[in-house]
């Protein structure tokens, strides 16, 4: 039996942390992660975990503390947001690079400046790149499972790559919410032992860490780090197949919501999907053939399989979180076209930048974005592909 509860999303993190019970956690506090390593320190000092927590004096410290668990053969998380993930930039290269499996809760928080504390998707698109999987929550109880499926993805012998969690700051990190937590016996034997094959304390083994990687070799790693990105998207599904088997929740590389028969829709990731769908009914009720996909997984990004599932549209609004600042749409918008095209897919494709520093994005704006869709499948015309939803000023 599943235990209910009523948790914020930093709590259900923090209790998947403590089911997980991984060997170290290190972690600086920032604005809206700060509760899930307060809270998690509380299970380390009455002892219901034997992790190891390092209070450490920043961002770039707590991912070098975790780098060094990760190397030594231990099992190492964090949590960040926003400047704080800016802050580790370096050292998230240096941990997929070094194909350590290290899992991290990152609450979505707009980077500065200016000074803003609350969600946009700026810190992870901005760290898209580094070589780390990226699995998006709509919901509380979703980031509560991605953790727990975490582990088993990064430390697969085929994957062997950092993963971020990631979730809207203040949305879901602080908004309570019903969830099913699954009981500690099967966490523990959900998630198993991490048994690396080749770790710093392996006195059989002597090894060395972060070496020179000159013109000789660099290439030919960095090429094995893209391979296993591309391994990723078959493990994610592998480990959420077991998932479902135990919690009878069904998980993708993406979601669609009323999609088979629809004309028009929109795709988006976290928690503005639930708006989405809610929007999305309302016009269903009006005999307006609506749908949405929302992306869990943006890496890796699986562009054959959401160019398959949009195919049949008749015009497309993706939503992007942040503004790549490069005048051609968002990263989302450009992943989701570029994989349309190389797949010789080709529908009508606009992109809308919203919600940025936290602005709220209500169900009457995804109303004009239908109803701007709507226009394009009835003229032809897209005009102006390059979008923005919710500025003063601008609609």
């Amino acid at each position: 039996m599943s235990i209910r509860e009523r948790l914020s999303g930093n709590e259900a993190a923090a209790i998947a942390m403590k089911q997980i019970n991984p060997d170290v956690v290190a972690a600086f506090p920032i604005t809206p992660s700060t509760e899930i390593p307060q809270y998690f320190s509380t299970f380390v000092s009455n002892g219901t975990v034997d992790t190891e927590f390092v209070a450490v004096e920043s961002e770039h410290s707590a991912m070098s503390a975790c780098i060094g668990a990760e190397a030594a053969g231990g099992r190492a998380m964090t949590a960040t947001s926003a400047n704080g993930l800016s802050l580790m930039w370096e050292m998230l290269y240096i941990a997929s690079s070094l194909r350590l499996p290290i899992v991290m809760s990152l609450v979505n928080r707009a980077v500065s400046g200016p000074l803003n504390i609350h969600c946009d998707h700026s810190d992870a698109m901005g760290v898209r790149d580094s070589g780390w999987i990226q699995i998006f929550s709509e919901t509380n109880q979703e980031a509560y499972d991605n953790l727990i499926m975490a582990h088993k993805i990064a430390e697969n012998k085929n994957v062997l790559l950092p993963l971020m969690v990631c979730q809207d700051g203040f949305i879901t990190s602080h908004s309570i919410e019903n969830i099913e937590l699954i009981e500690d016996d099967k966490v523990k034997k959900f998630v198993g032992k991490y048994n690396p094959e080749h770790y710093l304390l392996n006195d059989k083994e002597p090894i060395a860490i972060g070496p020179l990687d000159l013109q000789a070799y660099l290439f030919e790693h960095k090429k094995q780090q893209a391979d296993s990105m591309r391994n990723a998207k078959k493990v994610i599904l592998e480990v959420a197949e077991k998932f479902e088997k135990m919690t009878g929740r069904k998980y993708g590389l993406f979601e669609e919501y009323k999609l088979e028969d629809s004309e028009i829709a929109i795709v988006c990731m976290n928690s503005t999907a639930g708006t989405a769908k809610a929007t999305c009914d309302k016009l269903r009720e009006n005999g307006i053939k609506a749908g949405v996909l929302k992306v869990r997984v943006f890496r890796p990004f699986p562009a054959e399989e959401i160019a398959k599932a949009l195919s049949h549209l008749k015009a497309i609004a993706v939503l992007d979180r942040a503004d790549s600042l490069n005048a051609t749409g968002g990263a989302l918008f450009e992943d989701i076209t570029s994989g349309m095209f190389v797949n010789n897919i080709h529908v009508p494709t606009v992109n809308y930048i919203y919600g940025i520093g936290g602005r709220d994005t209500t169900v009457k704006d995804l109303e004009k974005v239908y109803n701007d869709l709507s226009e394009i499948v009835k003229t032809g015309d897209i005009k102006n592909p390059y979008r923005y939803l919710g500025v003063r000023g601008e609609n």
